[in-house]
C-alpha cells in the first residue's frame, strides 16, 4: 500500500501554500480550473486522505483554543495565560490548555491529542526538552492540518506561523548598562536558562553591555546552573571566590535566592551588591528588600497572541499568508535592590 501524501507535501510539489491545496480539493472558484485538475490528480495519484478530524472540525466551526505552556509555576507563564483567557472570553472561545513540565513527550502527546479536532487553533511555547533536541517534528505535523498556530516567548523558525516574543536581549543589556551607570563594575550573571534561546539571548545582551562600557566580561562571574539543587551552593562559592557589587538573575527566583544568600554571607543589599531579576512577579515586590525587575508585559503577550490567533481563525485565508513576529520590549522596574543612578 502506498504512503499516503500530506497537503504540505503536495504545496511543496507545485510550491504553492497549503491553503491553495486545501482550496484546489474542495473544489474553491479562487482557483483555477488546470490548477484544481493538477492537484486533484497529483492527489489521488500520491493516495492524499482529507484528515477526517481537521475536516470535522472546520465543519462545525469548533471556537476552542488550545493551550500549551511549558511551566504554571513560573509567573510570567500565569499572566501571559491571564491575558489569553481574558481575549478568549472576550471573543466567546473556550480553552483546553495544557502543561508541558519542559518535557517534549509530553508537548508531543498532547499535540497529538489537540490535532485529532479538538481545537480551532493552537497557541504554544516551547518546552526546554523540545528546544534542548531540536525536534519539531510533531508540530510541523499539526501545522500541515491547516490549524493556525500563534507562537509565544520560545518560539522556532522551524514552524511558519505568527510569534510574539520579548526583547530578551535589550533587556538584559539594558539591566546591566543601569548597574554601570548606578556604578558597579563586577556584575555577575546567574542563568538558569541556558538550554533555552531566551536565557542565551540574556546573556548575550549581559555580555555586550559590559564591552559597550569596557568592563571585562569575567567567565568566573557567568554562573550557569543546571542542577537546582546545587543552587545554593554555586552561588556561595560565586559571592566567596570573586568580588562582586552586582547580580543579574536570568529569571526571577534565581534572583531572589542570590540576594538571599548574600545577605547570609553579610552583604548588604543594595550598598554591597544590586540584584536586578528578569519577570516582574508577586515575589520581588514583597521580599525585603524588594527587587528591581525586568517586566516581560506577560498579560500584554497573551492577549496580543490570542488576538493575533483568532484573526488567523476568523479571517479569509490568504493564498501566502504573511506571517508576523512581534518582538515587545521591556521595562526596568526600580525597587530598593539597585542604587541609583548618581546626578
Amino acid at each position: 500500500m502506498k504512503k499516503s501524501i500530506t497537503l504540505k507535501d503536495i504545496a511543496q510539489h507545485f510550491k504553492v501554500s497549503v491553503s491553495t491545496v486545501s482550496k484546489a480539493l474542495k473544489d474553491s472558484h479562487d482557483i483555477s480550473v488546470e490548477m484544481k485538475k493538477k492537484i486533484d490528480d497529483y492527489a489521488k495519484a500520491h493516495n492524499y486522505r482529507p484528515n477526517p478530524y481537521a475536516v470535522n472540525l472546520r465543519k462545525k466551526e469548533n471556537k476552542t483554543i488550545g493551550v500549551i505552556i511549558p511551566n504554571i509555576l513560573n509567573y510570567f507563564f500565569a499572566q501571559v495565560f491571564s491575558g489569553i483567557e481574558k481575549v478568549a472570553n472576550e471573543k466567546g472561545y473556550n480553552l483546553i490548555s495544557c502543561i508541558s513540565n519542559e518535557s517534549l513527550a509530553k508537548e508531543r502527546n498532547t499535540i497529538e491529542i489537540l490535532e485529532k479536532g479538538l481545537v480551532s487553533g493552537l497557541l504554544i511555547s516551547l518546552a526546554e526538552g523540545t528546544e534542548k533536541s531540536n525536534d519539531h517534528e510533531h508540530l510541523i505535523s499539526f501545522a500541515e492540518n491547516g490549524i493556525p498556530i500563534v507562537m509565544f516567548d520560545r518560539v522556532t523558525d522551524d514552524i511558519e506561523c505568527d510569534k510574539v516574543i520579548v526583547d530578551d536581549y535589550l533587556g538584559a543589556y539594558n539591566a546591566v548598562e543601569y548597574l554601570v551607570k548606578s556604578g558597579c563594575k563586577n556584575i555577575a550573571v546567574i542563568s538558569p536558562l541556558d538550554n533555552l534561546n531566551i536565557g542565551k539571548q540574556r546573556l548575550k545582551g549581559y555580555t555586550e553591555a559590559l564591552k559597550a562600557h569596557n568592563l571585562e566580561v569575567n567567565p568566573n562571574l557567568i554562573v550557569k546552573i543546571f542542577d537546582l539543587e546545587l543552587f545554593t551552593a554555586e552561588i556561595r562559592a560565586l559571592l566567596t571566590r570573586n568580588k562582586v557589587d552586582a547580580i543579574l538573575g536570568l529569571e526571577e527566583f534565581s534572583a531572589i535566592n542570590a540576594m538571599n544568600i548574600a545577605v547570609s554571607l553579610g552583604h548588604k543589599i543594595p550598598d554591597d551588591i544590586s540584584i536586578i531579576g528578569f519577570t516582574n512577579g508577586q515575589l520581588p515586590k514583597h521580599v525585603s528588600p524588594k527587587v528591581t525587575s525586568i517586566s516581560q508585559h506577560g498579560k500584554y503577550i497573551g492577549e496580543l497572541a490570542t488576538k493575533k490567533l483568532i484573526e488567523r481563525i476568523e479571517g479569509k485565508e490568504d493564498d501566502k499568508p504573511e506571517y508576523v513576529t512581534h518582538k515587545l520590549k521591556t521595562s526596568l522596574i526600580l525597587r530598593e535592590s539597585t542604587r541609583s543612578i548618581p546626578e
